[in-house]
């Protein structure tokens, strides 16, 4: 049950600061439509991160409940992945932030679906429907600029080469994966890498987009040690808890 817990915070904390991050461009999308776009794509995320954070509350068995594992926090205690928490930047730095991580959270929440945990497999089941969207979204718009304007091709392909560094962590795996992977509760995460990559390169392909020759690797926001950029995250998004505790609408 501590392993099932501790995954669950990486999954739900995962869509909550993806979900944070992608509010902050509400009223600031490039065109209308894709404003409203983004904006739902953040609600689908956090509507994630609380079916994920009811879970583990539940789990935990301390009273708890997902607001609280949202908002009431230290920043070691969120295990998100680096790259979700990075800054929004330029329209493609959100976009291709976003394609790598639709790619990845796909694929995760197909092998869920046959989790031995039944209700971790609903919460995917649930989930998996809005992320076929998601990553329907972020790969026609990495291939739209990819084969677009001279500027528009070479912000893309900035973005590319400035966030791949922080995408192997997606595949992280300790003693918490390990357990889960061998009582069928998680797929082996290592294993999901080809899968992640043969599509990756597809859309990129399509794109007349090109991959880093050396990966490089920076993150581990799995054990808590986030990026300079985290603070001001948790700044914004817990203000209103910290600054009136308990509050409810």
């Amino acid at each position: 049950m501590e392993h099932t817990y501790k995954f669950l915070l990486r999954l739900g904390d995962d869509s909550l600061i993806l979900g944070q991050r992608l509010a902050e461009l509400c009223g600031h999308g490039p065109i209308l439509e894709e404003d409203i776009a983004l904006t739902n794509i953040s609600l689908d995320l956090i509507g994630q991160a609380t079916n994920i954070y009811t879970y583990a509350a539940e789990l935990e068995g301390k009273g708890s409940d997902a607001d609280a594992l949202a908002f009431l926090r230290l920043e070691h205690q969120y295990l998100n992945v680096v790259l979700v928490e990075q800054p929004n930047g330029n329209f493609a730095d959100t976009l291709v932030r976003q394609f790598f991580f639709d790619v990845y959270r796909k694929l995760l929440f197909e092998q869920l679906l046959t989790s031995t945990d039944k209700q971790l497999a609903a919460i995917a089941e649930k989930s998996l429907k809005e992320t076929r969207y998601h990553l329907k979204h972020s790969s026609e718009w990495v291939i739209r600029l990819g084969d677009g304007t001279e500027l528009s091709k070479e912000r893309v392909q900035f973005a590319i080469l400035d966030l791949w560094r922080y995408t192997d962590e997606l595949f992280y795996m300790d003693e918490t994966e390990l357990h889960l992977a061998n009582a069928g509760v998680i797929p082996n995460l290592k294993e999901l890498k080809s899968s992640w990559m043969d599509q990756v390169l597809l859309v990129l392909n399509q794109a007349t987009l090109n991959l880093p020759d050396n990966q490089g690797y920076f993150g581990a926001g799995r054990q808590g040690r986030h990026s300079e950029h985290m603070g001001f995250l948790l700044a914004q998004l817990q203000y209103m808890q910290r600054a009136y505790p308990n509050m409810q609408w």
